[in-house]
Parts: C-alpha cells; sequence; structure tokens
C-alpha cells in the first residue's frame, strides 16, 4: 500500500488517480466475468467474484488510507470537499462492480437468445462509459499544469460531454433491454430478478461514471 505522503509526493491528485486505477482492476474483472458468462461455467465465474471481491477491498483499503491520512493543512488544487466527493464516486463504481461479479455468482444465469445480445451491448457501453471518467481523471495534472484554463480545460470539456452522451446511450440500451424483459414469459421468478438487477446495477455503474466527470466540469466551472 503506498502512502498517503508517497503519493502527495508525486502531484496533488495521484492520491485519486491511484484510487481509479484500483477501480479500474475491478472493471477488467468484472469483464472478464461477462466474456464467460456464454460458456455458463458457473464455478469459473465464482472465482473471479472472488477475486474482483478482493481487487475492490484493494480499492476500499486505498480509499480509507486517503480519507484517514488526508491533512488538512495540505494544499489541494480544488476544494478539499470536491476532492472526497470525487473520490466516493470512484469507490461506489468499485461497489458496483463488486456487486454485479457477487450477483453473477449466485445462479447460472439463463441467457436467451432474445435478450444476451442486447446484454453484451449494455455491458460494453457502461464500460466505455467507465472508461471515458478514467481518462478524464487522468488529466486531472494537466488541467493543473493550465490553471484549469485554456486549450486543457477545453479538452476536458469536450471528454465530460462525450461522457455524458455514452451514459445516454447505455439508457437507451436500458430501456429497450428491460422492455424485452418482461415480455419473457419462458423466465423463472429468480430469474427475472437476476436480469432485471443485472440491467439496473449496469445503468448504474454508467451514471456513476457520468457523475465523476460531471464533478470535474463543475470543478472547471468554478475556477
Amino acid at each position: 500500500m503506498l502512502t498517503i505522503a508517497r503519493l502527495f509526493g508525486k502531484s496533488p491528485f495521484a492520491p485519486l488517480q491511484t484510487h481509479m486505477k484500483r477501480v479500474a482492476n475491478c472493471i477488467e474483472k468484472l469483464t472478464d466475468i461477462f466474456d464467460i458468462l456464454p460458456k455458463k461455467d458457473l464455478e469459473r465465474i465464482e472465482k473471479l467474484a472472488r477475486d474482483l471481491s478482493e481487487l475492490e477491498h484493494e480499492a476500499d483499503l486505498t480509499k480509507n488510507d486517503i480519507r484517514n491520512h488526508l491533512p488538512k493543512n495540505i494544499f489541494l488544487p480544488i476544494d478539499r470537499s470536491h476532492f472526497l466527493d470525487i473520490l466516493s464516486i470512484q469507490d461506489q463504481i468499485a461497489d458496483k462492480a463488486e456487486e454485479l461479479g457477487i450477483l453473477l455468482s449466485f445462479k447460472t444465469l439463463d441467457l436467451q437468445e432474445e435478450l444476451k445480445d442486447d446484454l453484451k451491448a449494455l455491458y460494453q457501453k457502461s464500460a466505455e462509459t467507465f472508461w471515458q471518467a478514467k481518462k478524464i481523471i487522468e488529466e486531472l495534472d494537466e488541467l493543473l499544469e493550465s490553471s484549469f484554463g485554456g486549450i486543457g480545460a477545453e479538452k476536458v470539456k469536450n471528454m465530460v460531454e462525450h461522457t455524458a452522451y455514452l451514459e445516454h446511450e447505455v439508457s437507451q440500451i436500458q430501456r429497450k433491454l428491460l422492455k424485452k424483459l418482461l415480455l419473457q414469459d419462458s423466465l423463472s421468478t429468480t430469474s427475472f430478478y437476476l436480469w432485471d438487477h443485472l440491467i439496473r446495477q449496469l445503468g448504474s455503474i454508467a451514471e456513476l461514471s457520468e457523475g465523476l466527470a460531471n464533478r470535474i466540469r463543475m470543478i472547471l466551472e468554478l475556477k
């Protein structure tokens, strides 16, 4: 575990970026789970879900280290509350990834032909929204160098707008999938619940990612 002092020795945003890398590890592991869903290998999914929980725990430890050792007198280029808000949203994304992994380890997902392609599209678009938000966090040092203005700020604003558009696409896929789900009379009650929760939680990853991007946009507007 990197100490908070070592992290701040790199840049004032290094703690957030380090934590975001831990969150990204969770999303990568969740992608592994979705990649093998069609094989219906529940034992393998359970192993990946355990690995995902370990990664989420590492992200939690990093988050707690940052919160517990963030000096009140340290210089931050943004408001301390905004710094902690960004950290909190990142943490929620890792939590959602873990919840999805655990959910998929409980029962083999009944991959209905009418639903599986849309589910794949929903996950891919949700993950794309997250990766776009992660890119914005990686731009924070450049923003600092430009005093949160100029070309750097315009670049990030465009990235925020793209993140919002990706989340909009996720919402469209999500609505389409939920509508199809309601027409699946052959699904058992437990399978229906699994599908419904899965669809909604995937949408939450995109919503949180957009919220993270919007938080950076708000900081830019305040500068």
